[in-house]
């Protein structure tokens, strides 16, 4: 059977970015880092649509509100989030060159300023 990808989708590099630090502001730099690195491989031109695919299923599980443990749990809210980013980040390590670890990390240190 034939696997149909909506090329628009995987083409894309709109992303909400204000919803996205939004949510990452509540879940806290611990999160942000790998759910960053997440997005930087999303964006990249040269990950494949299979990958881009679990990403892109990896975030909105971090986006949508219904979760195994509710975000709005004090303390372990987002560690459900935190599991499901970094098992998706092992599986794809091999994509995720120092380029997109360093575009990450330049976004989380202008999104979480480390002398606040």
């Amino acid at each position: 059977m034939a696997q149909v990808v909506n090329a628009e989708v995987l083409d894309s590099t709109v992303v909400d970015e204000a919803l996205l630090l939004r949510l990452l502001r509540r879940a806290g730099r611990l999160v942000a880092r790998p759910a960053l690195e997440c997005l930087e491989l999303l964006l990249d031109a040269d990950t494949p649509a299979p990958v881009k695919l679990t990403v892109l299923a990896a975030l909105t599980y971090l986006l949508v509100p219904l979760d195994l443990v509710p975000d709005f749990i004090p303390a372990a809210g987002f560690s459900d989030d935190l599991v499901a980013i970094t098992t998706l980040l092992t599986l794809c390590g091999r994509h995720r060159t120092e380029a997109i670890r360093m575009r990450a990390q330049r976004k989380l240190d202008r999104w979480f300023p480390l002398g606040r």
